[in-house]
C-alpha cells in the first residue's frame, strides 16, 4: 500500500477522549487506543462508528503525560469486523505549541534508530 502520510508515523500507548462537535445534546465521552501519531494527525481504534468529515474534540495524552487538547477531522474509517474501527484522523486548529512537542519527538525517536 502506498505511504500517503506527509509525515512519519508515531506510536503512542495513550487515550482519547472525543466528543462529536457539530450536533447538539449531551456529549458522549469515549476512550480510544492511539495506534500512531504524526504532527499531522492520529490513528486510533474506537468501539463507537464515526463518520468520515465529521469533528471531534479529543484530549491526547501523550509520552510526557502532558494532554494536548486539539480536534480531529476523520478522513479514514475501517470495520475491524470484531466490533471495533480503526479511524485515521487529522487534526484541525491544534497550537504550533502543541505540534512542536510532537516534532521532538519524532526527532529523538529518529535520533535512536
Amino acid at each position: 500500500m502506498e505511504e500517503r502520510r506527509k509525515n512519519r508515523r508515531i506510536e503512542l500507548i495513550s487515550k482519547l477522549l472525543i466528543k462529536r462537535m457539530d450536533r447538539d445534546g449531551e456529549p458522549k465521552e469515549v476512550d480510544i487506543d492511539v495506534v500512531d501519531a504524526s504532527k499531522t494527525g492520529v490513528g486510533f481504534i474506537c468501539p463507537v462508528q464515526l463518520e468520515i468529515g465529521a469533528v471531534y474534540e479529543s484530549y491526547l495524552t501523550i509520552w510526557t503525560k502532558e494532554v494536548l487538547h486539539a480536534f480531529l477531522e476523520i478522513v479514514r474509517a475501517v470495520d475491524k469486523g470484531d466490533g471495533t474501527f480503526e479511524y485515521g484522523s487529522i487534526f484541525i486548529g491544534m497550537s504550533e505549541q502543541d505540534v512542536s512537542r510532537i516534532a521532538a519527538y519524532d526527532t529523538i525517536e529518529n535520533m535512536s534508530e
